[in-house]
């Protein structure tokens, strides 16, 4: 999957490699910020729409590559949509994608509906996540793994979709772990988080993004 990811077409800088992803760590003080960012948004923001156009254009490709016959390029994962989580932890699901299939949870069967995507864009974009996000690095779901995720998942979009896909990840789930500690998701939303939450090189710079954090 990461030379999928590779062949594919990735923004990340060179020295991005598979190491420094097993060494990403969230920022507590970060990602309260970003949690608290989010849940003060409102449900959709219309100048959030040509990202969100984007980042589904370009999620729709990557689905297609995912899926696609290896015989033409793409990288043979059977994707089947289940109505329950199938995967009670990363490795399970690595083990699956070795074997070229994937299971993905049913945005339908969540009841929480995306205000801009569909749910079989929804679905897209979990089955592409799973993939080029976490089983590509090998890291979990806890706020670390999914941190690394983003990072890495980030690599294949470009700079416009990816400001929906910081939303989409980094967005809901820091406010899933540090404000909803029943384990909950919140709410979906269309928006765009502030530029210093959704620019993955502010994660690089050590120390940046925390000084900004702390003095929100």
């Amino acid at each position: 999957m990461r030379r999928g990811a590779r062949r594919y077409g990735s923004r990340a800088p060179h020295r991005m490699d598979s190491q420094a992803y097993a060494r990403v760590r969230l920022d507590s003080v970060v990602g309260v910020a970003i949690a608290d960012a989010y849940l003060a948004a409102p449900l959709r923001d219309e100048r959030a729409r040509p990202a969100y156009a984007a980042f589904c254009r370009e999620t729709v490709r990557q689905y297609q590559f995912l899926v696609g016959p290896v015989e033409f390029g793409g990288l043979g994962v059977t994707v089947r949509v289940v109505d329950a989580d199938p995967y009670p932890d990363v490795a399970s699901m690595v083990d699956d994608v070795r074997r070229r299939r994937l299971k993905v949870w049913s945005s339908a069967a969540t009841g929480n509906p995306h205000p801009y995507l569909g749910d079989a864009e929804n679905d897209m974009f979990r089955a592409v996540h799973d993939v080029f996000g976490h089983a590509a690095t090998g890291r979990g779901f806890d706020r670390h793994g999914e941190e690394a995720a983003w990072l890495k998942h980030s690599t294949m979009y470009s700079w416009l979709a990816g400001r929906a896909l910081a939303t989409e990840t980094r967005g809901q789930n820091c406010a899933r772990i540090y404000r909803y500690p029943s384990g909950r998701f919140p709410e979906q939303k269309a928006v765009l988080l502030p530029r210093v939450f959704s620019d993955p090189r502010r994660v690089w710079d050590a120390g940046a993004e925390r000084r900004v954090a702390a003095s929100r």
